[in-house]
């Protein structure tokens, strides 16, 4: 089995398969940890290019020539893994990985062909069919997080601004496309922020220190939440002062009254680009947080992005709600500075939480 310090998934089931061992004292349990043993990381290395693991995880268990990844419950997980230790005791099994532990036996019999152990972690719901625990428990975390991130006034100011300037304009195709070339600009860049966050923190691996930084940055974003929601009763950005906000002001009623249709949607598209980029102050570290907590579950990769369009989407949900509204009602509209400051309230006590048990007990954010 190989192992990484401070994986929750990997402390589970090595306690499991140790009181296994008790029970069935025939087992050869190696454990393997590879983040601090280097020998212990050159052999998993090798153990995922021999075995054709294209997006390896850990624990990675090899049992015979069947291969776990992840692992969810004793009862599940478990015990696949207690059923074909069982028949393996009964009747010699092919061993998927003896040629690189014990590379003699290499030279007397061929590399048998692995087989990936299926994970059948779901219930029978009436009605609903098979649920996964998992897949319920971390949806719901990427909205309250994704909502509680799109709830800060440093990118709403502007969108506000700038549909009080398309309000005035008698092209409602324009006022539209102009007003959607801000949404999709917003929604691209603090997209690509996402993914460049969870490809670091996917290269890194799940090493204890960067998980122990994550943990910080949240402890530290839940306080500045609620110092923001004490102090900053007004609800305003305090990354960008009066003059600056003046300057995008102006450039934005520039580019709206912009003759050339394509200039215009360029032009409004790269502020959002610029705004955004701010804004990503104002995040407190919520999306550090969230990937780490995505890095955690160890997921294949189109469900990672999967994941960062969910919160991309529901972050986005404000601006739409907001730009939507005055587009049909042609009113302008908005939230109001107590819906932002409870939403600071709410964002700080969460962060708090998940900072704490990501230190503590992460363990708890991994939903199994």
């Amino acid at each position: 089995m190989f192992w990484v310090s401070g994986c929750p998934h990997c402390q589970r089931e090595i306690k499991y398969l140790q009181r296994l061992q008790q029970e069935l004292p025939a087992t050869d349990l190696q454990l393997f940890e590879i983040t601090a043993d280097g020998d212990g990381r050159s052999l998993f290395l090798d153990v995922v290019r021999v075995l054709g693991i294209t997006e390896p995880s850990v624990p990675l268990t090899i049992i015979g020539n069947h291969v776990w990844m992840g692992y969810a419950a004793d009862m599940s997980t478990g015990q696949q893994m207690r059923d074909r230790i069982e028949a393996c005791l009964e009747t010699a099994c092919p061993d998927a990985v003896a040629g690189l532990i014990a590379p003699a036996a290499s030279e007397t019999s061929p590399l048998p062909e692995s087989v990936r152990a299926p994970v059948p972690e779901k219930m029978q719901i009436p009605l609903l069919g098979d649920i996964s625990p998992r897949d319920l428990s971390l949806p719901v975390l990427t909205i309250i997080l994704g909502a509680l991130d799109g709830f800060n006034p440093c990118a709403m100011w502007t969108l506000v601004f700038l549909i009080g300037l398309l309000l005035g304009m008698k092209d409602t195709m324009r006022m539209w496309m102009l007003g959607g070339a801000f949404i999709i600009g917003s929604a691209a860049v603090y997209f690509v922020f996402l993914a460049a966050w969870l490809n670091l923190l996917l290269f890194l691996g799940s090493l204890l220190i960067i998980r122990v930084i994550i943990g910080l940055v949240a402890l530290s974003g839940g306080f500045y939440y609620l110092r923001e929601y004490f102090l900053n009763k007004d609800a305003v950005c305090p990354v960008t002062a009066s003059e600056k906000r003046q300057r995008v002001f102006q450039r934005l009623k520039t580019l709206a009254q912009e003759r050339n249709f394509l200039l215009a949607l360029t032009g409004i598209m790269l502020l959002a680009f610029i705004v955004n980029l701010v804004e990503l102050v104002c995040s407190a570290g919520i999306p550090a947080v969230y990937t780490q907590i995505l890095v955690m579950h160890g997921l294949p990769t189109w469900q990672y992005y999967g994941y960062l369009l969910l919160y991309i989407l529901v972050f986005m949900a404000d601006d739409m709600l907001v730009f939507a509204s005055a587009m049909l009602t042609l009113q302008m509209t908005g939230l109001t500075k107590n819906y932002s400051r409870y939403s600071h309230l709410i964002g700080g006590v969460l962060l708090l939480i998940i900072g704490a048990l990501m230190l503590l007990r992460p363990d708890l954010l991994t939903f199994v």
